[in-house]
């Protein structure tokens, strides 16, 4: 999957929180929200000054669901609940955890939360 299939999909399907998603349609849109929110508070600075972070605040906004959408069918595609989302809340190995689940390939064939996604080459 390239950047921009895996932007326009995970934009497309902006609050689905079934089925699954591979590794490039999450890391693909992960890099896109990280380069968003790099230029976003650029941005802020050079136009509100240091202090404040409009901008940045109404990107974040607007891709958490979205974000979060795209964890949980990560987590769906590794057989896992995306409940397991918020272990991110535990201080660093909670992240962690999280971070080496998400590197991790999907299962292969059918699982609980729906057939193996298309491979889009």
């Amino acid at each position: 999957m390239k950047f921009q299939d895996a932007v326009r999909t995970c934009l497309n399907k902006y609050a689905v929180f079934s089925g699954r998603a591979r590794r490039p349609e999450y890391w693909w849109f992960a890099l896109f929200n990280l380069i968003g929110s790099a230029v976003t508070q650029s941005l802020d600075r050079m136009v509100f000054g240091p202090d404040m972070g409009v901008l940045g605040v109404i990107w974040g906004l607007a891709l958490l669901v979205p974000s979060i959408a795209v964890g949980v069918r990560r987590l769906h595609d590794l057989d896992k609940s995306g409940w397991w989302l918020l272990i991110a809340l535990i201080p660093i190995l909670g992240t962690l955890l999280l971070i080496y689940w998400l590197i991790q390939p999907g299962t292969r064939g059918p699982n609980q939360y729906g057939p193996e996604p298309r491979v889009v080459v």
